[in-house]
């Protein structure tokens, strides 16, 4: 059975799957727009700092206000509305609450949210991408020590390449190269809150009618987004990544199972078996026609000469040789496509991608010269970038993961384009993220 037959089974039951919400800006309401056309499953209760922000974005989607004027949880459960407050413990801990969806952004508070959700027994579909790229292998250990599932959010970019690559290696093929596109200059990685949009190429206009925060958008442009799901890929699927970050080959769809072959066949990886971003635009700002810019690909390899004859034999997508074969989604829909993820982890006890062993790491790294007193204001702001690099290399230097460096104080100064360490900046360690991240350190350093 598919598992919208599956969820039609719970409905027709009268057994929906019941999901908590912690947030719902921008990728929660998206999520919120599909959840009345899906069968079997019933949104018992949203927590958020602003609720009668989540009201207006519930309206902003389509939902009727009664639908969302539960008094408690246990109202929304007798009535099969949904309540909307402000107490996310309440949510986590209520027995009702099968799946909860941590959709915060804020990765400091998802860690505490997945944590206590493990507590309680619920599954989690972790949006936060930015918390399992700091701590997310220990997160998923501690879930699994529950007797629950942790997993990354099916709709972003990393679940979609982790179902690539297992499609991959299902197939019998071994990965070469797997990750997304992204719009890449390098001058984008000093772009700022103020830049982001013309850079981003939406108009202020565009942007306040969708709701769009420009930091979390710039977060993406600046390289700190692609670095950060580059890093829940490795990861979760144990590709490797490069040694010195991220490299962007512009490239066409047409050209990336040429791009995505070792250096010495003329591609640019360092070994087969990494992740990378293609970037849709040429160094000198053209735009690149057919781009994979909004997608997400895998390069795999024809190990024998029948396979290859098969790739020919059937115009499989391939580099001149004919051994490596690129498959791809152009587009991803983000919080749309979510429902796969609380369907999956809810009906099959499965993750739509989840973290396996620390492979990789993201770095703060300085966006101009950084002078003692200064906040650090995380990815997406105006202080610092998030660069990809070895969990091995991170680790070695001592590096400041990104998703903890927010509302921190640098105490030594940093020069524009430097990596910040633990030794570089004042940091909470009474916080549960500051002590995951230095648990899962120990724990893999063993």
């Amino acid at each position: 059975m598919n598992l919208h037959a599956k969820l039609r089974e719970r409905a027709a039951q009268g057994k929906p799957i019941r999901v908590g919400l912690i947030g719902a800006g921008k990728f929660g309401s998206m999520y919120l727009a599909q959840i009345p056309r899906t069968p079997g499953v019933h949104l018992a209760a949203i927590a958020d700092l602003s609720p009668d922000g989540a009201r207006r974005n519930l309206a902003r989607v389509g939902w009727e206000s009664a639908r969302s004027e539960a008094t408690s949880i246990d109202d929304a459960i007798k009535t099969n509305r949904t309540h909307v407050g402000e107490d996310w413990r309440a949510l986590v801990s209520h027995p009702a609450i099968d799946v909860v969806v941590e959709c915060t952004g804020h990765p400091i508070a998802a860690v505490d949210h997945c944590l206590l959700a493990f507590d309680h027994s619920k599954h989690v579909v972790n949006v936060t991408v930015e918390a399992d790229a700091f701590c997310g292998p220990l997160l998923a250990k501690k879930a699994a020590e529950k007797g629950v599932v942790y997993s990354l959010a099916f709709g972003d970019q990393p679940a979609l390449i982790c179902d690539l690559v297992d499609w991959a290696r299902t197939c019998g093929f071994p990965v070469v190269a797997a990750g997304r596109g992204h719009k890449w200059l390098a001058h984008f990685a000093q772009s700022t809150p103020d830049t982001v949009w013309g850079y981003y190429g939406l108009t202020p206009e565009q942007a306040a009618r969708g709701g769009l925060n420009p930091k979390m958008f710039n977060s993406f442009l600046d390289g700190s987004k692609p670095s950060i799901e580059s890093t829940a890929v490795s990861n979760a699927t144990g590709l490797a990544v490069p040694s010195n970050g991220l490299l962007y080959p512009a490239a066409s769809v047409e050209d990336i199972p040429f791009v995505t072959r070792p250096k010495s066949e003329g591609g640019v990886l360092e070994q087969k078996g990494m992740v990378e971003v293609i970037s849709s635009l040429e160094t000198d700002g053209r735009k690149i026609p057919y781009d994979i810019r909004m997608g997400v690909w895998v390069t795999v390899e024809a190990e024998t000469e029948y396979i290859k004859n098969c790739f020919e034999e059937y115009n499989a997508h391939t580099d001149p040789s004919g051994r490596y074969f690129t498959l791809y989604k152009r587009w991803h829909l983000i919080g749309l496509e979510v429902g796969v993820s609380v369907a999956s982890v809810a009906l099959r006890g499965e993750p739509t991608g989840v973290a396996t062993a620390w492979n990789a790491d993201v770095v703060a790294t300085a966006k101009r010269d950084l002078q003692i007193g200064e906040m650090l204001d995380g990815e997406g702001g105006y202080t610092v970038w998030g660069k990809l690099l070895p969990a091995k290399k991170s680790a070695s230097m001592g590096g400041l993961p990104l998703g903890l460096a927010h509302d921190v104080k640098v105490i030594r100064s940093v020069k524009k384009g430097q990596s910040l360490t633990w030794d570089d900046v004042a940091v909470d360690t009474t916080t549960h993220a500051y002590r995951i991240r230095r648990e899962m350190e120990l724990l893999f350093e063993e």
